[in-house]
């Protein structure tokens, strides 16, 4: 699902192929080390952002009293069910400015769905059991990746055009847990490196970065 993602967003943008590039962002710790599942996009500057098309048939599973992804990404106007696998009930909500919704008490094997019409960050809670916890990040550009495991968002579809690179992670150390800085895509295949610091995750939510 992330590499299906990944494809598709950095895909939506139409422009020769004579003229687009890869822009390879590596992130990494303050340690140096590869920092995974930061949420990385591009914005041209002075000009509109790439729209994404929303994406069909994603979910957020309840299981072992979690969510699963910890972290989602998904273009706004998508719609997501949260399938509860659980042998209990679970009330999933959230009091996100981006989106406030109430999915009352359901029971293993049932679902409800919400859709997600506005860009921002969504905290989601369950109203049963306080140690779970997700967030989802409803982008408006295209041009919106996950880093892997080496710390690599790659974006295959970039013109040479200066962009605002924006960087988010529910645990970066920054105001809003997020950085930005401009770029600049060049005519031929580029890398940029950031490195960014981390606070302390809850104990509950350790095994999730």
């Amino acid at each position: 699902m992330r590499m299906l993602m990944t494809i598709l967003f950095a895909s939506l943008l139409p422009v020769p192929l004579a003229q687009a590039r890869i822009l390879t962002v590596r992130v990494t710790d303050a340690s140096g080390k590869p920092a995974r599942d930061v949420i990385v996009t591009l914005r041209p500057q002075g000009k509109p952002n790439p729209v994404p098309r929303p994406v069909t048939g994603y979910r957020i599973d309840q299981k072992d009293t979690q969510f699963h992804p910890f972290i989602s990404v998904v273009p706004v106007g998508t719609n997501v069910s949260f399938p509860n696998l659980d042998p209990f009930k679970h009330h999933v909500y959230s009091f996100s400015p981006a989106k406030r919704f109430e999915l009352k008490l359901f029971a293993r094997d049932q679902t409800r769905s919400v859709t997600f019409d506005k860009p921002g960050i969504i905290a989601v809670g369950c109203n049963i059991h306080d140690s779970m916890s997700a967030f989802i990040y409803v982008t408006d550009t295209a041009l919106t990746a996950r880093t892997d495991a080496q710390g690599r968002a790659i974006f295959d579809d970039v013109q040479a055009l200066p962009y605002t690179l924006g960087l988010w992670h529910p645990y970066l150390s920054a105001q809003g847990n997020s950085v930005t800085r401009p770029v600049q895509a060049g005519t031929s295949d580029s890398n940029e490196s950031i490195a960014i610091r981390f606070r302390a995750a809850p104990m509950h939510n350790m095994s999730s970065y």
